[in-house]
Formats: structure tokens, sequence, C-alpha cells
């Protein structure tokens, strides 16, 4: 039976957590990252206030006429504005849509920017400034930015207990995020009646694997987000009540060497009388250090299959965002698009 396990993370939250509960807990996430790549974490610590916050920013800003949100749309680029049917997801696996650019999310992004870190020499392109829709919806960046502080405190709780989950030292990856690339997604899946050609290939969001190290995703209780399990079947997931959604992304799955799952997943929102109900959700990646390198780690070895070429998270991220952006298919994505080629409906 296929089920995203539910895991209260709270012994690392909470600083009075024993040792004995951090265990448990990793133990739980190995578990989930083994068997299924997504799981449902509680006692996460961020108040409902923060994701309220977030939402009505989302609401403002959405509610906004499109002409006006092109106005923050930075084509090429991880940041501001993205129309609907201007990116297609499965690409960056390189596989296409029949449609190439058909998937009929909105999307604003914000992430890193070189001015946050005393490193020097950060690339820009990995870094850019963000694009902030202040003049319209004042209340749009405080609230953004106080859920991306959340999201990525949790991230980074996240990873200490990935790491003893993998037998490592609670601090094996600090020195490989200590200026991570992160970035926070956020999509809206309603579009007006009459916009919607249900003759035609309908794709929320395509299939696709997340491109870093981990995945922090906030969501509405709608229906919608699929995963793929291991037989190459499609199952609905929803967020519990007060959890939010994890899933690990390329770069855990290369440095572990598939030990862990970089798991395929699509979002397909309902339609009802010729209208996509309204869903929105909010990704924040937890990517890494531009130039840390993606390479097997310690008691990942196996014998059965090779590891990964090496790679840094900058250059991975770079190829998959050309198949979503660009429809320039990555070179080495063969595992993944091999797992989507063969997938089916069902249940």
């Amino acid at each position: 039976m296929f089920s995203v396990p539910i895991i209260d993370i709270s012994a690392y939250v909470n600083p009075e957590g024993t040792s004995d509960e951090r265990a448990e807990v990793a133990r739980q996430l190995d578990e989930a990252a083994t068997t299924v790549g997504f799981m449902q974490i509680i006692g996460h610590g961020i108040d409902q206030r923060v994701i309220d916050g977030l939402t009505g920013a989302l609401d403002a800003f959405y509610e906004l006429p499109l002409e006006v949100k092109k106005n923050y749309t930075r084509p090429g680029e991880n940041r501001g504005y993205s129309p609907p049917k201007s990116e297609s997801l499965s690409m960056s696996l390189g596989v296409a849509a029949a449609n190439q650019m058909n998937d009929f999310y909105e999307a604003f992004t914000v992430g890193s920017e070189r001015s946050w870190y005393a490193a020097d020499g950060l690339p820009e392109p990995s870094y850019p400034d963000n694009t902030w829709p202040d003049d319209t919806v004042a209340t749009f960046r405080p609230a953004v930015e106080e859920w991306f502080a959340a999201a990525r405190g949790v991230s980074r709780v996240l990873l200490r207990a990935f790491a003893e989950g993998l037998g490592l030292a609670a601090d094996y990856f600090d020195t490989m995020t200590d200026h991570s690339i992160d970035a926070l997604k956020m999509n809206n899946y309603t579009l007006p009646e009459g916009e919607i050609e249900l003759a035609g290939e309908l794709t929320g969001m395509g299939a696709h694997t997340d491109f870093g190290i981990v995945t922090v995703l906030w969501a509405d209780q709608v229906p919608g987000l699929q995963v793929l399990d291991h037989e190459g079947v499609w199952h609905d997931v929803q967020p519990a009540d007060g959890a939010l959604i994890v899933n690990l992304g390329d770069a855990m799955a290369r440095w572990t060497n598939d030990r862990w799952r970089s798991t395929i997943h699509r979002v397909d929102p309902p339609v009802v009388d010729g209208r996509i109900i309204r869903r929105r959700s909010a990704a924040f990646f937890f990517d890494g250090n531009h130039d840390a390198v993606i390479e097997t780690l310690p008691g990942c070895s196996r014998t059965d299959q090779p590891g990964y070429p090496p790679i840094t998270i900058a250059d991975n991220i770079n190829a998959k965002l050309a198949g979503m952006k660009q429809g320039i298919a990555p070179k080495d994505a063969q595992r993944e698009a091999q797992r989507l080629t063969s997938a089916h409906s069902g249940r």
C-alpha cells in the first residue's frame, strides 16, 4: 500500500529533544527517503501566523491583472513572475510534452542573493537579485521574506537529521550549504473560465524531479499533487492538517547513489465545469552551494550500480532550468526520464 508517512521532527526543533528521540526521527526519515522519497512533517515549529501571511500575499498578488503581473517577468531567469504556459517541467528530465511549454500554473520566484553571503566571487546567474512587486502589493515582500526564513530554517534542521539518518555527522553538509542557492517558487493553479481547452492536454505542472537537496512545500489541501511510485503508478497526495510536504531533490539522490529517491511528481489540478479548482502552493528549494560537488557519499557505494558522474550543484541546476524554461534537454537525466516514460495511471 502506497503512503507518504507523517513524521514529527520536534525532537530536532526543540533543544530539549534527546539523542534517542532524534535517532528515532532520523530512522523514520531514512525509511521514508528510501521507500517513497516523500514525507509529511509535523512539529516543524512554524507558526500559523506566518503561513497566513504567505497565503494572503499570494492571494493579493495573483488577483492582479495578468498584464500587471507580467511587469515582473524575467525571461530565462529563475526569478520574478512566470505566466501560465511559459514553462515545461517535464523537459527538465528531457521528456517533451505534446505542447512543449504547456504547464498551466503561474508562479513567482525569489531566492538567495550574492549580498546575503560573505563568500567572494559568487556567480550572479546562481545568486541573482530579486524582483519584488512592492509598488502593487506592499505586503508581499515582508510576508514572503518571513516565510522564506522559516522554510529555510526547517530545511537546515532537516539536513542535520538527514545526515544522521545516513550515518554521518550532523554537521556533515554544513560546508556544502554555507552559501546555499535557495529559491522559493510560489505557484497558483487557477485560470479564468474559457481559457482551458479540455479537448487538449491539460497539465498543471509537468512531471519532474526537484533539482537540489531538499524541498519544503506548503500547499492547499486541494487534490492535484501526484507522486510516482517504484512500479510506475501515480498516487494522489494531500497534506495532512498542519503538515508540510518534504521531498528529496536530485542532489541528494546523486549523493546517495539512489539509496534515497528524488521522486518524480506532478500536479494535475481537478477541473469542474471547465475551470481549474483554485490551488496554491509554495515550494522552498534548499539547493546547496553553487560550487559544492555532488558525488557518492561515504557508505553509499553500490556494487550493482555505478555512482553518478561528479557535477557541481550549479551545473546540475542550470541544466535542469534550461530544460524547464528553454526546452533544452539535459544530457544526464536518463534514469529519471526512463521512470517517467514507463509510468502509467492507476491507484
